[in-house]
């Protein structure tokens, strides 16, 4: 596969290779490889979009959805239904057959979705932890804004601005710049792929900043929460502890899908792909989509609201059976 101007090889032998032959496709890969790759890659795409429409209907269908802080999570799932909606389905013959068939027009298109999305889906989680850090440490000033919905509208639309000016001009005009194009007219990657500075400034902006400022929200909320314990009984503090507790498990999960990614990133840019595995770099770059398919399933495990607007969805009767009953509020 040739990922962004990374060659791997998968050699197959015999009738698999004749047969890889016969489909027009490289000798990359056995066929087996190549169906269970193929397989893999289609089913995180829609189990990606699948989800994120799911959040996204939820959120249409059910006016209890429609807090404040919610708008944020609908945000997430607009750009985390996209990466799989694109960005997913443009790149898997490409990263099949090793060579970019689309004209170079379509592939700074993909590179300018692929990374505004992906940034955009990061700096979402930010708002989300900023959010919940105010309405916990901050209660009363935070309630009191709760009917103002522009403001809400504001911050979403400054997200997807940050996270186009972050990377989109450096796609579009770093070979202008440069003078020339160091990506061949077959490979779709971005033209600072080794640029080892400009991957280190962006990746502190689009990961390292991100994961501290998310860190130190939920540590402050952490505290807000045991102090409060301390003065009140457990039972008034049961809200702001199920908030943290969904943050966290948020969170993780980015720092997870994020760090192999952003760290062999720089490392490659700083050796120029001589000291990291190629396999490897791969995995964490599907790694680093598949936060976009875990998203949708983190909101019904951490907010009922969510959990009974996907049941009257997905089980209508069910959700009529359980109707009458109270559902706490979030």
């Amino acid at each position: 596969i040739h990922i962004q101007g990374v060659s791997i090889s998968f050699l197959g032998s015999g009738t698999a290779a004749a047969d890889a032959v016969s489909l027009g496709l490289p000798l990359r890969f056995s066929l087996g490889v190549l169906v269970l790759l193929a397989f893999l890659m289609v089913l995180l795409a829609l189990v990606t979009i699948l989800g994120n429409i799911l959040v996204i209907l939820a959120f249409i269908m059910d006016r209890n959805l429609r807090h404040r802080s919610n708008y944020f999570f609908l945000n997430l799932a607009i750009s985390d239904f996209a990466v799989g909606a694109f960005c997913m389905p443009l790149y898997i013959p490409y990263a099949l057959t090793g060579t970019w068939h689309l004209g170079r027009g379509l592939c700074k298109i993909w590179l300018v979705m692929d990374y505004l999305l992906c940034t955009a889906s990061v700096f979402n989680i930010v708002l989300i932890s900023y959010d919940r850090f105010l309405s916990v440490t901050k209660a009363v000033s935070y309630r009191a804004q709760q009917g103002i919905t522009s403001n809400p509208v504001v911050k979403m639309v400054a997200i997807w601005v940050f996270a186009l000016l972050l990377y989109c001009p450096a796609i579009l005009f770093w070979e202008h710049v440069a003078g020339h194009s160091v990506v061949a007219a077959d490979q779709c990657y971005a033209e600072f792929f080794d640029n080892w500075y400009f991957l280190l400034c962006a990746s502190t902006l689009e990961f390292f900043v991100p994961l501290l400022s998310v860190a130190y929200f939920n540590v402050h909320i952490f505290h807000d929460i045991q102090r409060r314990q301390r003065v009140s009984s457990l039972t008034r503090s049961w809200r702001p502890a199920k908030i943290a507790k969904s943050l966290a498990i948020i969170v993780c999960a980015f720092a997870i899908c994020w760090a192999p990614y952003t760290l062999l990133m720089i490392i490659r840019g700083a050796c120029q792909g001589t000291c990291v595995h190629n396999s490897l770099y791969e995995i964490t770059f599907w790694l680093l989509w598949l936060n976009s398919s875990l998203n949708p399933f983190l909101y019904p495990l951490c907010h009922m609201r969510f959990r009974m607007a996907f049941m009257k969805i997905l089980c209508p009767k069910k959700f009529a059976t359980l109707r009458s009953g109270n559902t706490p509020s979030f």
